[in-house]
């Protein structure tokens, strides 16, 4: 078990915090959190961090004019952040009545679970072209940000869908953010699984390349043996 864990840094004084002190909560959530103060991630700033934090502030408040349910105060309680980064996503949320997992895919560049524990956030990792540990129709809402990209080369994007599918409870939504040429295949897909889909523009425009895909799964059931008996008994007599 030695190397699945990630020993705090040594401290030289009793009153030194290994990792760097975290500020109090709420101040936490959008403080820059130790692990990027001190150098610990490579290529991720404070000043990442803090146009990170506004850039998804944006975004979540451009979701919700098209996702109605997002919209609707308590409509939605718990959600999934597929690709979570920084947890820029949650923490625009902080307002809601919401709970969000944020996970950190174990092909990302950069591992950032500890940022988003130290935002008082909650994360795990997850291989998305294997199942996640968790129950059916789990979550209400579903937000992937370049899932598919990531996963490009490793799994059939049927796969994830199909796990997404497994773990979204009906009438829940989903927000798929990636190249455009992904969206509109995955979109072929996920209207084959009977799902209400949308293609929405990128919040800056109509010339980015990136799309948003709005995905509501609908109830319902395949026909029963007597219904499909039926009809083959309506074809014969006509």
């Amino acid at each position: 078990m030695e190397d699945c864990l990630t020993p705090l840094p040594s401290v030289t004084d009793i009153k030194e915090v290994a990792g760097g002190e975290v500020a109090k909560w709420p101040e936490r959530l959008n403080s820059v959190p130790p692990r990027i103060s001190s150098g610990s991630l490579t290529g991720i700033t404070a000043e990442i961090f803090r146009e990170n934090t506004e850039l998804w502030k944006k975004r979540v408040e451009y979701y919700k004019t098209f996702d109605n349910q997002l919209a609707e105060r308590e409509r939605y309680r718990n959600l999934l952040d597929m690709n979570a980064y920084l947890g820029g996503f949650a923490a625009a949320l902080i307002r809601d009545p919401v709970w969000v997992m944020n996970v950190v895919p174990v092909e990302a560049e950069t591992n950032t679970l500890g940022v988003i524990y130290e935002r008082g956030l909650i994360g795990t990792y997850q291989n998305w072209c294997e199942a996640m540990s968790t129950y059916p129709r789990t979550y209400d809402f579903i937000h992937a940000d370049s899932v598919f990209s990531l996963s490009k080369g490793r799994c059939e994007m049927e796969n994830i869908l199909l796990e997404m599918d497994r773990i979204l409870r009906p009438q829940g939504s989903v927000i798929l953010r990636d190249d455009v040429d992904i969206i509109v295949k995955v979109r072929g897909m996920i209207d084959a699984m009977q799902y209400t889909t949308r293609i929405i523009d990128h919040e800056d425009g109509p010339l980015e390349r990136v799309k948003i895909l709005l995905a509501v799964k609908q109830y319902w059931t395949a026909p029963g043996l007597d219904s499909k008996n039926k009809a083959s008994e309506t074809e014969s007599t006509s």
